[in-house]
């Protein structure tokens, strides 16, 4: 086998074309025993595309180039193909099955080994499933649970266990960190550690340049489906793999420069001792032309502080006031009274998947576009085709569907319907989540922008450097309270921040 015999996968001059865009073309990577490496690129480079043939998802371009797995030449049939050869994948987005249990989404495709004579053991199905998920650590999550019933973050943790069950050769993790807390990205890095020194090997993707150098032995770089760069460790540097995804120079600053003191008095939304099932006498006020940030560890009731504000969930005690005396009553009314809202769970609650980027940025706003009852679908595609320039969405036309499209692309859809709306307070929660570097600095002007034009912007973000750079004011809570008020001033670190989460 020479050379190749020391990979344990080998992929060679991979293309796959989708119409007339050349989402990989010749792209080559190789994966060593042991070896965690890191697939890096902007939204739209083909790091997903890549993944997506190892993982039996699709399949490469006829005659591009061949993939080889332990030796043998590996061109999965599907993603069970895949598995049974020892290939498994987490993605960024949601992958479990509703209205199913915990231990019905973790053997998927599997029933049949707890099948006799066509009928299904459900409880040893619900007993391995126990044993799934001890050996990830994950004890607390109970296999016979509604997967429903568990949090956005505990169904990522039961994808792993699904993914790590079989003891695959070759894990690819896709973007799943952003879907997770502190304490998931703990429980995920330890089962990286403990997967590699078994001698497997990770694929991983992910935007934080940080978290890639640290937990990476290797790192491929990829520009519009084009391999540019294969690191080794002394050879990361921040700044040069940035400037390598996206083939200009970008500087670490590319928050706000600004220290605006300034801030008008008028208040435009506010919460006023508000308790909820997640929430515990808050009171927030957000003034005109602010961007107030809103932070703290997991479950601190963060989110909880968006949905409430948009009218999603309603308060037990307390109320939410637009402009000190319109009560917020439900997202309709706050959709009709000028506020936006991105959440955190964009692919779930943020935008209609199986619809075009037409459907998606008109939506909030049929009633403007309709002429005596009926919607106008010229005045809609005027309004799509004017915010998806603007806000310069990478696809073909604004009839491409939304689930086609890049992390990046989608939150630039999410934006450009409350932009085309003409929202002026926008409740942002964690809107630069897996979103690559370049989208990223593009969003932060945008939010900067929409300040100087003077909107209102409540930021949510668990990531305390970009608070830190972006916010006005930076409000802390933990477990549902209160604990801390910052304002944007020099000096202020990450240090002053965590002394009031934990």
């Amino acid at each position: 086998m020479g050379e190749d015999s020391k990979y344990l996968f080998r992929a060679n001059n991979i293309s796959k074309t989708f119409g007339a865009v050349h989402a990989l073309e010749s792209f080559s990577i190789s994966l060593l025993p042991g070896e965690i490496r890191g697939l890096v690129g902007e939204n739209g480079s083909g790091k997903s595309t890549f993944s997506s043939i190892v993982a039996g998802i699709q399949k490469a371009d006829p005659g591009s180039g061949k993939m080889h797995l332990d030796g043998k030449e590996y061109d999965p049939a599907g993603t069970t193909d895949a598995m049974e050869h020892g290939v498994s994948m987490v993605v960024q987005e949601q992958g479990t099955v509703s209205k199913i249990s915990v231990a019905a989404n973790i053997f998927f495709g599997k029933e049949k080994q707890f099948s006799r004579m066509g009928i299904l053991n459900v409880r040893k199905m619900i007993n391995e499933a126990e044993k799934a998920l001890h050996n990830i650590d994950a004890d607390w999550i109970q296999p016979d649970k509604m997967i429903d019933d568990l949090s956005f973050e505990d169904r990522k943790i039961v994808e792993l266990a699904r993914a790590l069950y079989s003891n695959p050769k070759i894990w690819i993790i896709d973007e799943t960190t952003t879907a997770l807390t502190v304490n998931g990205r703990q429980l995920l890095y330890r089962l990286m550690q403990r997967f590699k020194e078994n001698g497997g090997s990770i694929l991983f993707i992910s935007h934080d340049i940080d978290e890639i150098m640290d937990k990476c032995d290797t790192i491929t770089v990829l520009r519009d489906g084009i391999l540019t760069a294969d690191l080794k460790k002394e050879e990361f540097e921040a700044d040069k793999i940035r400037s390598l995804m996206i083939g200009r120079k970008i500087s670490e600053h590319y928050y706000r420069e600004d220290i605006d003191k300034n801030i008008s008095n008028e208040v435009v939304l506010e919460m006023n001792n508000v308790s909820t099932e997640h929430l515990s006498g808050v009171t927030i006020q957000l003034h005109k032309g602010e961007i107030l940030g809103i932070g703290g560890l997991s479950d601190c009731g963060m989110h909880e502080v968006g949905r409430v504000m948009f009218g999603l969930d309603h308060p037990e005690t307390g109320h939410v006031l637009k402009n000190g005396k319109e009560e917020v009553k439900s997202p309709k009314w706050a959709v009709d009274h000028s506020i936006g809202y991105v959440s955190k769970n964009r692919d779930q609650e943020s935008m209609m998947l199986i619809c075009s980027i037409n459907d998606n940025i008109g939506l909030p706003s049929l009633k403007e576009l309709s002429v005596k009852g009926a919607v106008s679908n010229k005045k809609q595609r005027e309004l799509s085709e004017k915010w998806s320039k603007k806000m310069e969405v990478k696809a073909d036309s604004i009839k491409v569907f939304c689930n086609t499209l890049s992390g990046g692309n989608k939150q630039k859809v999410v934006l450009a319907k409350w932009l085309g709306k003409g929202s002026d307070i926008l409740i942002l929660d964690c809107p630069t989540r897996g979103i690559d570097v370049g989208t990223k600095a593009a969003i932060y002007q945008l939010i900067e922008d929409l300040k100087k034009e003077g909107r209102s912007i409540l930021l949510i973000s668990e990531e305390l450097q970009e608070l830190i750079g972006m916010s006005d004011r930076i409000i802390l809570l933990k477990d549902g309270a209160v604990t801390g008020e910052f304002r944007r001033e020099d000096g202020l670190s990450e240090e002053k921040l965590i002394q009031k989460m934990i």
